[in-house]
């Protein structure tokens, strides 16, 4: 199957996740996508195939070189976005991109001058919204690039290779990917997330990550008699952010810049919530992130004199190059196979995180690879289906680099 229908055909299952759900996953319609998948993967010869009580994919094409090398595990994720709809997707395909701006509809076009990484793909097929939807490519793109990969492997059994691991993940946009993730079942000796951007780049660090929850509880008194009494807890919440750096806006960062993220509030005169994201490559430079929000905390408890606003903090995830120190050949493998098939290999830190991250820690070294996927969670969202193609080649690449030290290629 053309790598392009492969993606076309998983993006029509609506595979949101609910960052508000209690259960896993957190959307039964993940589940339908992994049913599809758990199908097509038996038809591919796969072994061990199964889907969990929690909707993650396991499966593995077997050794047909008596176990020689690595185990190698190749990881993507079921459920898109929940930021922009995922229903009733129309993709369109553009062939040969000329460079021009793109008209999604009416009203919404994609313009290279606003959307840069457009130059990146001139003369590739790719494929575009209709500007009402994402697409789905974060992390569709991935699971068409891994299914190619075992496709290939399934019609040309020459290429030797040992155990491939493979496994989809729901919930990885709202930070539970691998909350029942099974390494024993998985059984691999390190992976790959397939959840990137250009195909030219691989990522081995990511985000240190926090929530921030703030609660605010004023004193609702009536508007006409509220002189010197009212605590309007929305304004004091309002009053709360303006109080943090605005430079550690994620509008007003990049690269290695950390940043608070404001993503939720809700309330009313009596009580208020405030919802942020916390984020930076180093650790240290989170902490004091977190100590601006206790400090606000303070003075403002102070300044109204009585404990208006509580805070409690979660971690997310942590920085995955602290555990991949350790584990520089499976980074540089990459490397190496991305310059084996034409590539030009860029190290991009990751301004979020991945489900590798927390598999890192975990004991699973796994770091992430690219898939020609741009601008996602939104209508503006990308693929280039020349990118998936050369991504199928690199895992490829990687698996046979590793069985036969850069024997070449059959293909």
């Amino acid at each position: 199957m053309k790598i392009e229908n492969r993606f076309l055909k998983y993006i029509s299952f609506n595979t949101q996740s609910d960052p508000y759900s209690t259960t896993s996953p957190s959307s039964t319609n993940q589940k339908e996508l992994a049913e599809f998948l758990v199908e097509e993967m038996r038809i591919l010869g796969l072994v061990n195939v199964q889907m969990n009580e929690y909707g993650i994919v396991y499966g593995t094409i077997p050794s047909n070189n008596h176990h020689q090398g690595d185990v190698i595990g190749f990881i993507a994720h079921m459920d898109t976005s929940p930021d922009a709809s995922g229903d009733n997707i129309h993709p369109q395909i553009i062939r040969n991109y000329d460079g021009q701006k793109i008209t999604l509809n009416p009203t919404t076009s994609l313009d290279p001058q606003e959307f840069t990484d457009l130059k990146k793909v001139i003369e590739h097929d790719i494929i575009t919204t209709d500007g009402t939807t994402l697409l789905g490519a974060d992390d569709k793109a991935g699971i068409a690039i891994i299914m190619s990969m075992a496709e290939y492997m399934f019609k040309h059994p020459e290429f030797k290779h040992n155990d491939i691991q493979i496994a989809f993940t729901p919930d990885e946009e709202v930070g539970r990917g691998t909350e029942h993730f099974d390494l024993a079942i998985f059984n691999a000796d390190y992976a790959y997330t397939v959840d990137g951007g250009d195909i030219n780049e691989f990522y081995f660090e990511n985000f240190n990550a926090y929530q921030v929850l703030v609660d605010i509880t004023g004193k609702s008194i009536h508007p006409g008699y509220a002189k010197n009494k009212m605590v309007n807890a929305l304004e004091v919440g309002i009053e709360f952010d303006q109080l943090l750096p605005l430079n550690r806006r994620p509008e007003y960062t990049e690269g290695y810049e950390g940043f608070h993220h404001l993503n939720h509030m809700q309330g009313n005169c009596e009580k208020a919530h405030l919802e942020y994201i916390v984020r930076d490559h180093h650790f240290l430079e989170l902490k004091n992130q977190l100590n601006d929000f206790k400090r606000i905390q303070a003075y403002l408890n102070s300044r109204y004199g009585y404990e208006l606003i509580n805070i409690t903090m979660h971690e997310q995830y942590l920085n995955m190059k602290d555990v991949l120190v350790d584990h520089l050949y499976i980074v540089e493998q990459v490397e190496l196979a991305m310059q084996d098939v034409g590539l030009n290999p860029t190290i991009v830190p990751i301004r979020g995180g991945t489900d590798g991250a927390r598999l890192s820690f975990e004991g699973l070294p796994c770091p992430n690879i690219g898939t020609g996927g741009f601008y996602c969670h939104g209508p503006y969202e990308f693929v280039s289906i020349t990118m998936m193609k050369k991504g199928v080649e690199l895992l490829l690449r990687l698996i046979r680099n590793n069985v036969y030290n850069k024997a070449d290629m059959p293909f």
